[in-house]
């Protein structure tokens, strides 16, 4: 396994060698090898961690509660995840799209799907999301090809028995990740649907009889848990994905009691909130 600096992380990662310790010394979040002369050492294994911290902090959770996510929020893999993950790169650089899709394919068989998706996928993204052109376009190319590989997952489940779901993005949201969700929850034997479009406001009744995947970033505002709670109250099952579902989870203890919001902790490879209908036997 390879050993990188903590310059080189730096400059592989994007990120200030100042933030890297930060995350160390005030948030233990990274625990590198040391050289005799006291220098820091990180493996492939830190850089994954890193993307991740990064990418959680891109959709809007505090540095503060990254630690609490990264101590059991993603399944341990099999050596050799890196190494995939940089052969997908390559084929990106290169061009080749048919041996990405093979690739993907290939992964896709090979680990459970909220494995391949967390461990995989979502840190790549996040790899190529750091504002140069050349590398956002090869972001884009990666989101055409997952959204393909979406669809056939989504048509392949549909072939078999399974409750219906539907994945919604509520506000300003990457709609792709609704794409990775999807792949997600098709192998827990969901039936998904997607809005794949970015709603202010969504009109949900029309998804009585579906299982709603709502996914927000964020803290909601009292308006959008207000909106919440009216869904609940017509009875939709809710279960609240993205930032906003691990904001409202951490803040569970601040919740008014009637506000029926209903915390689901270890659902898939997220920090969940699921909404339910109100109680009967709650005291008014």
């Amino acid at each position: 396994m390879s050993l990188y600096s903590i310059g080189e992380v730096a400059r592989i990662c994007g990120i200030n060698p100042v933030t890297l310790r930060a995350w160390q010394r005030r948030y233990g979040l990274l625990k590198p090898q040391r050289t005799e002369g006291g220098h820091r050492l990180f493996n492939d294994d830190d850089l994954d961690t890193i993307r991740t911290i990064l990418g959680w902090i891109n959709r809007g959770i505090p540095v503060g509660q990254v630690k609490s996510l990264l101590e059991g929020q993603v399944e341990a893999l099999p050596g050799g995840w890196s190494q995939s993950e940089h052969r997908l790169l390559i084929a990106l650089q290169d061009g080749r799209s048919q041996k990405v899709r093979q690739l993907i394919m290939e992964l896709g068989r090979e680990y459970p799907a909220a494995s391949f998706v967390n461990n995989m996928l979502r840190p790549l993204r996040a790899r190529l999301n750091v504002g140069d052109t050349r590398l956002m376009m090869l972001r884009s190319q990666l989101d055409g090809l997952i959204i393909e590989h979406a669809v056939m997952c989504m048509n392949a489940s549909r072939k078999h028995p399974g409750a219906p779901a539907t994945l919604v993005g509520w506000g300003h949201v990457d709609t792709t990740e609704l794409w990775l969700e999807a792949i997600v929850r098709c192998e827990e034997g969901m039936q998904v649907e997607i809005l794949p479009v970015q709603l202010d406001d969504p009109y949900l009744e029309n998804f009585r009889d579906s299982q709603i995947l709502l996914w927000a970033e964020g803290r909601l505002t009292q308006i959008q848990r207000q909106r919440l709670l009216g869904w609940v109250e017509q009875g939709m099952s809710i279960i609240l994905l993205g930032s906003a579902g691990i904001l409202l989870n951490a803040t569970e203890n601040d919740l008014n009691e009637n506000d029926n919001i209903e915390p689901a902790r270890g659902e898939g490879s997220h920090a969940v909130i699921k909404a339910v209908p109100a109680r009967n036997e709650r005291k008014k």
